[in-house]
């Protein structure tokens, strides 16, 4: 427990990517690039599912709010982390670290649902075509993203609160390059057991819950495809869903590495390597993955380039 001798801290330092002094100006320019293309796609992607009539589907609903989760994401750490590059003291105070924390969670536990979501919604658009408008209208569309909400927003709200209320004596030095769970307990002088075993059910309720809602309906997606006659048609079925597979399984499983091993387990250098590409290097991605490489995509941009009032 903590002693009545350490000082409380009110700020901590943030040791960032990289200690080396020769790679702060090579990243800043590297992650600013990464940052730019992720600002870019996805508010592209908002734009255009947004204002697009022949974009008003429950699949590009739920592709916005992917976007909206990935943007957000990205913008909670890039900045600071793009500052801190530049600038030779790396502090943020203890509330600035509690509010990056908490809008961290409220991104990434939405996005997983998120992606839960549209694997439901394809399996309704390829197994159940005929009943897809009625399965996915527009209310359960809101439903579903208002749920997803209000349940990111609970967990960020309960973990941010089980993290900070613990105490935090003399030593400040975060070894991550943004206010993450793990390196933060492991300054607290406080027995941390509590926001531990909060985090691992909150984490592991998560993940088995919505990968489990992803796997199911790919299950029956794969065997409906297999009972398409035409090879053609299996191969344009089979491409559509390839993309997000890929896309959902390296997601998943970077989440799985980061979260779900003890303690005595971790790296935490490796911990920030695999936190560098969920939440910078994917956000950058998925616009590619989900939807500039979608013909429907592509003919709205080319429609907004040509009359962007309309």
């Amino acid at each position: 427990m903590a002693n009545g001798n350490f000082t409380r801290v009110t700020e901590f330092i943030l040791i960032g990517v990289s200690e080396r002094p020769d790679l702060q100006i090579p990243l800043f320019f590297v992650f600013l690039v990464i940052y730019g293309l992720t600002i870019t796609g996805n508010l592209s992607i908002i734009t255009l599912t947004s204002v697009d009539s022949e974009l008003q589907t429950p699949m590009y609903f739920f592709l916005r709010h992917l976007a909206i989760n990935n943007l957000g994401n990205s913008t909670v750490i890039a900045p600071k982390m793009l500052i801190n590059f530049l600038v030779k003291k790396h502090t943020t105070s203890f509330y600035e670290c509690a509010i990056q924390l908490g809008g961290f969670l409220v991104f990434i536990v939405a996005e997983i649902f998120i992606l839960a979501v549209m694997a439901y919604d394809r399996y309704v658009a390829i197994c159940n075509p005929l009943l897809y408008m009625v399965v996915v209208s527009r209310q359960v569309c809101f439903l579903l993203v208002s749920l997803t909400y209000l349940y990111s927003f609970s967990t960020s709200i309960v973990t941010s609160f089980s993290v900070f209320s613990m105490a935090y004596c003399s030593f400040n030095v975060i070894n991550h390059f943004y206010c993450d769970i793990v390196p933060l307990l492991a300054l607290s002088c406080s027995d941390t057991s509590f926001p531990e075993t909060v985090v691992f059910i909150s984490a592991s309720t998560n993940l088995m819950f919505s990968i489990t809602v992803v796997v199911a309906p790919y299950f029956n997606i794969i065997v409906s495809i297999l009972r398409i006659r035409s090879s053609e048609g299996r191969k344009r079925a089979f491409s559509t869903c390839a993309s997000h597979m890929t896309a959902v399984s390296v997601f998943y499983g970077t989440l799985l590495f980061m979260y779900l091993q003890p303690r005595n387990n971790h790296s935490l250098e490796t911990d920030k390597m695999a936190s560098v590409f969920y939440t910078l290097v994917i956000p950058m991605l998925n616009p590619l993955i989900y939807s500039l490489r979608n013909k429907d995509v592509k003919a709205a941009l080319k429609r907004f380039l040509t009359n962007p009032c309309c």
